[in-house]
Formats: structure tokens, sequence, C-alpha cells
């Protein structure tokens, strides 16, 4: 099968069978990308979920663009991100106006209270998922526990906005690196003198 043409299935069922926008659909590309396709390894979609958080846009379009974009290039890109807002784009314009006549109505407001809760559920996944091997993986854990502790306190108790977060949470995580170049250097200095 045409690499393009599975980017493009893969991509457009993982935007139509997500509700609750970009986040929600962060466990389907998860398992579409990396446990089915194979097209990255799980290392790789955390950095896209990173990149694409910071990059404006949708996080999940980003993602997808930046798939598309490792597989075939600028058209694997483009491939990738029109099959993952197309199903959006139809949904909305067929619901729209029907919509509205029926979100009143019990049956509806239960259907979307519980698909709201379904996407919690897979997002406390995804997040318990990640930390998981993001701590794992790392020798500075101590550190990027604080950080992320702080980050959370923040972003619930502060009045701070989660861009500044996001780049206060990227600064704080130069440290190790920092702290080894100090290592690296401060006895070559002392042997200098």
């Amino acid at each position: 099968m045409n690499i393009l043409w599975k980017l493009f299935a893969s991509f457009f069922k993982t935007g139509l069978f997500t509700f609750g926008g970009g986040y929600a659909m962060l466990p389907l590309l998860k398992a579409e990308v990396v446990e089915k396709q194979k097209w990255a390894t799980e290392d790789e979609l955390l950095d896209y979920f990173s990149i694409g958080q910071c990059t404006p846009g949708i996080i999940a379009v980003n993602v997808s663009t930046f798939c598309g974009y490792k597989l075939k290039g600028v058209i694997g890109a483009i491939t990738a991100t029109t099959a993952i807002i197309l199903p959006s784009l139809i949904i909305i314009t067929l619901i729209a106006a029907v919509l509205e006549k029926y979100m009143h109505l019990p049956v509806v407001a239960s259907a979307f209270a519980g698909i709201r809760l379904g996407v919690t559920a897979l997002l406390a996944g995804l997040i318990f998922d990640m930390g998981k091997k993001i701590f794992s993986k790392n020798p500075h854990w101590h550190l990027h526990a604080a950080i992320f502790t702080a980050a959370f306190a923040l972003l619930i108790f502060g009045n701070v906005s989660a861009v500044l977060i996001v780049i206060m949470a990227a600064a704080a995580g130069f440290i190790p690196r920092f702290c080894r170049i100090k290592e690296k250097t401060g006895p070559e200095e002392n042997n200098k003198k």
C-alpha cells in the first residue's frame, strides 16, 4: 500500500474517532503511530508532543505534521495534516445546524458528559504512561519531578500563563546540563591555576 495513502488513512481514522480536541487525540496517535504503524518510537513521539505543545496550533495536528514530514517530507506533512483535520471539518459542517436544536435534550447532554469523562480517562492514562517513561529513563528524575510539581502548582494555584510555564520548565530542564559543564570545567580550571 502506498505510504501516502497509509498516512492519510491512519490520520483520517485518528481524526474521525477522537472526541475532545487535540489532547484527546494523543493516546490514539500513540496507538496508531508507535504501536501499530511503527512510524516513530515512543521517545520520538514524546519529542513531537513537546514540540507540538510549544508551537502554534493544535498539538495533535502538529504531531501529525511531524510524523508525515519524517516519513515523506513536505508532501507527507501535507497529507497527514489534511487527513487529521478533514474529519472535523466534515462532521462540524454536517452537524453545526442540527446540534443546536438537540443540545437541550437530556440524552444529548448525558452523551456529551460521558464523552468528556472518557476523554479525561484517556488523557489521565496517557499522562501516567508518559510520566513513567520520562522518569524511568532519566538520571535527573528528582529535578524533573520538582519541575513537574512546580509547573503543576503554578498552573492550578497561580495566575501564570501556560506559555510562561512551558518556557520556565524548558529553562529549568537545562539545569543538569549546566551542572555537568561546571563539574567538567571546574577541576580543569583549578589545575590550570
